[in-house]
């Protein structure tokens, strides 16, 4: 039987990719696999935040997660295009590979563009993810200012959703606006994605909105609502940030708990 900790993850990034630029109290040396250890968290998303980045290494220092998705678009909709070769080539030695993200996917100040492959490259991909008979999920990100777009015959070709609000006093509208994220992509398995740091103020989450986003995930989850919920990011969680300590330990109490 799964527990509560089966389907937390963590969203990770390489060491220091947060220190320049989000006005941190501190700069970060933490590893994404020594981030997980530290959360109590046996499931990780890999996501490439700069445009050099040495994707064996960090899949090798993940080979003991239990779950490893890894990114073909990372922040900022950096990607190499749509041929998952490189990818699939470095997937297939790792079994505990069982996904991969388009982070910042649809792109809010395009005039030209909505989102960085068209329907026809996600079907391209899609069939690409299946590597020595085991299928990878295509998972995008979704942002609660982005629920105005046209996209849903994108949201169509993945399998998984995760749900964002950007700025922490927006945190009163995430019932709201999540039910319309799942008007939007029915068949799309979701996953609720839980900022530590208000990244859209550049300010600390207050801990009753850590508080609020958690206790509303578990409710979630427990009802079958949402397939899990991820925690970003690793390269803050040797920080004395206080809604990272919350949340520390706020899996430590429920982790281990039945999910039904």
């Amino acid at each position: 039987m799964d527990t509560i900790r089966d389907r937390l993850w963590l969203w990770g990034h390489e060491e220091g990719s947060h220190n320049e630029e989000w006005d941190l109290p501190a700069a970060s040396q933490i590893t994404p696999a020594q981030a997980a250890e530290n959360m109590g968290l046996p499931n990780v998303i890999m996501v490439r935040y700069r445009k050099e980045f040495n994707a064996p290494a960090y899949a090798e220092s993940l080979r003991d997660m239990k779950r490893v998705v890894w990114s073909i678009v990372g922040n900022s909709g950096i990607n190499e295009g749509s041929d998952m070769s490189p990818l699939r080539e470095l997937a297939a030695n790792y079994p505990n590979w069982c996904g991969v993200m388009m982070d910042d996917f649809f792109l809010n100040n395009d005039p030209t563009a909505k989102a960085v492959y068209s329907v026809d490259d996600l079907k391209s991909i899609q069939n690409q993810l299946t590597i020595n008979e085991r299928k990878l999920d295509l998972w995008v990100v979704l942002y609660d200012h982005q629920l105005h777009m046209p996209i849903e015959n994108h949201l169509a070709q993945c399998d998984v959703l995760t749900y964002w609000t950007w700025r922490a006093q927006d945190l009163d509208k995430l019932e709201a606006n999540f039910a319309r994220a799942e008007a939007m992509a029915p068949n799309c398995r979701k996953v609720l994605g839980c900022y530590m740091w208000d990244y859209g103020d550049k300010k600390p989450m207050p801990v009753d909105l850590m508080q609020q986003q958690c206790e509303l995930g578990l409710q979630w989850l427990r009802a079958g609502r949402i397939d899990g919920m991820i925690f970003l990011a690793s390269c803050i969680c040797d920080l004395d940030i206080e809604a990272v300590n919350w949340t520390r330990d706020w899996i430590r109490k429920v982790a281990d708990e039945p999910l039904t």
